[in-house]
Formats: structure tokens, sequence, C-alpha cells
């Protein structure tokens, strides 16, 4: 009796055991789901360099404004400070067949600093770009490649992820009252990046603060804000034709819960705020530095 009586206790303790194993398996394995989903659901931002930078959502690559010359192709920009620097000023952070691993590029406009002819020769033609209108749409296609679109206020979506247009202002009413300056300057849009269950990203894109801004934060209230800070100064004027510190400080200030990404500096001759000053203004103000992000080159942040 005694034997029996053991045999069908240890019997017990082993079911017990096994089912213990069974849901501690099913409980790490719901776990992993747990967290696949959550990541599935991160935007990656990776900053490449200038205002060259990639956004993922749910494994499909935006690369946004390509510049892939390498270091010193270009004459400076002329009529700008420091043209006598040659552009880029720095290289590349990584190979250009790493930069081009994308599904699709959005081109905010087409100054050099943005699409090069780097880029233009190196993009294959297949690929799918974003553009702001149909006069940069015509442009782009005259250089072979077959599947450009124009995005709109309205939005277009791209492999579930939806693309808005915003308005900008490459400068002052000042410069633009200047004929010349003013076409040199041209149009240049921000977008906004939206999918469910995402963080809501703008990228703000070559403007002045100005009412277009206004309006896209009032509008699509962004989880994260990619600001071009580079503060780029042409001659003749004390005003930036793109933000600059304040302008970081300021949207800090106005979107008090989202994340502020600054880039577009340290890599064209025009651009005078580098982000060791950019940096030290953050510490200044005793920003968070979760919230006042300044990406190296190469670097990447999840979201």
């Amino acid at each position: 009796m005694k034997l029996t009586k053991l045999l069908r206790a240890t019997a017990l303790i082993g079911s017990a055991f096994i089912w213990s194993a069974g849901a501690g398996a099913g409980e790490t394995t719901r776990q992993q789901d747990a967290a696949a989903n959550a990541d599935a659901h991160v935007v990656k931002f990776q900053q490449i360099r200038n205002a060259t930078i990639k956004l993922n959502y749910a494994g499909t690559t935006f690369l946004v404004d390509p510049m892939l010359a390498a270091k010193g192709a270009y004459k400076g920009f002329e009529g700008t400070e420091r043209s006598h620097l040659r552009n880029p000023l720095i290289d590349l952070p990584m190979p250009v067949s790493e930069v081009l691993k994308a599904d699709a590029i959005v081109l905010t406009h087409l100054h050099d600093d943005h699409w090069d002819q780097a880029a233009r020769n190196l993009v294959p033609r297949d690929m799918t770009i974003f553009t702001q209108n149909a006069e940069d749409a015509a442009a782009v296609q005259s250089d072979g490649f077959t599947d450009v679109r124009v995005l709109t206020e309205a939005g277009s979506v791209f492999n579930g992820t939806r693309l808005y247009k915003t308005g900008g202002k490459h400068g002052t009413d000042q410069m633009y009252a200047v004929p010349q300056l003013g076409k040199i300057l041209g149009e240049a849009m921000g977008i906004v990046f939206q999918r469910s269950g995402h963080q809501t990203t703008y990228v703000v894109g070559d403007t002045v603060w100005n009412q277009h801004v206004d309006r896209a934060l009032a509008q699509y209230k962004p989880d994260v804000i990619v600001l071009n800070t580079g503060y780029a100064k042409v001659n003749g004027f004390n005003e930036s034709i793109i933000m600059g510190k304040d302008d970081m400080l300021r949207a800090y200030q106005v979107m008090p819960k989202a994340k502020i990404v600054a880039i577009h500096m340290d890599t064209v001759n025009h651009a005078m705020l580098s982000r060791t000053e950019l940096r030290a203004f953050i510490d200044e103000k005793k920003l968070e530095k979760q919230r006042a992000l300044v990406p190296n080159d190469g670097e990447s942040y999840g979201f």
C-alpha cells in the first residue's frame, strides 16, 4: 500500500510539473509574441547625412532627400556663407549600397544637398519616388525614373503608410522679395508620415518657422518632429533660409509631448549651426535629452 501511494504521488507531481512547464513555455511564447508585436509598431529613424534620413514603418523603408556624393565632390553654393568650402564637407557614414536599401524615396525639393547628381546616377530607375509637385516630378522623370508620384495635402498611401504633403517657405519674405533669390530658393515641402499604431512623424523640411508649420503641428499633432536646424545662410541677409537652435526650442515648447530630432548640420558649406553648438544650447536651456535629440551620422532611434 505504501508503495502504491508513493507511485501515485510521484505521478501527480510529474503531471503537475509537466503542466507547469507547459504553462511557462506558453507564457514565454506570449511574451515573445507581445515583444515582436511591439517592435513591429516601432518607427525606426536613422540619420544618414545632412537632410538624408531613413524612416521605417512596419518593414517599409522611406529614404528622404538622398545626397550621396563623396566628400568634396561639388563646389560650395555660390552666394552663400563659406562658399569656398567644397560639399559635402564629410563622407557618408556607410556604403551607398546600404543607404539605397529602401522601398521608396521622398524628395522635399530638388536642391543639390537633397537630390544631388550622385543620387540621380545611383538610384535605381524603377524606384518609387515622391515629389512635392508636377514640376519636380517632370524633372525627376526626365532623368529616366519611371515611378514618380506627386504628394498632396490629401495624402497618398504606400504599403499601408500614409504620407501627407505640408507647406513651408525656404527663407524669409524679404528673401523672396528679391526675384533672383526667390527663384533659387523655390518651393520645398514637409511630409507627415502616419500609420495606425505608429508614432506620427513630421519631417518639416527646408523652411523657416511660419504659419504652414503651425498648421501642420495643430492638424497632425506629431509624436516625432524632424527639424532641419543647420541655420543655412545666404550672403546679404542676417536670417537663415532654414531653421536653427531657437526653432528647436520653440518646437520643444509648443509640442511638449513630442520628440524633436535635429538634422541638416555639419555637411554643407552654408549650414552655420553645428551639432556641438546645438548640444551646448540644449544643455544651456536644460532640455530633456530624451526629447531633444541630435543624432550623429549613421545613428538610429526607435520611436
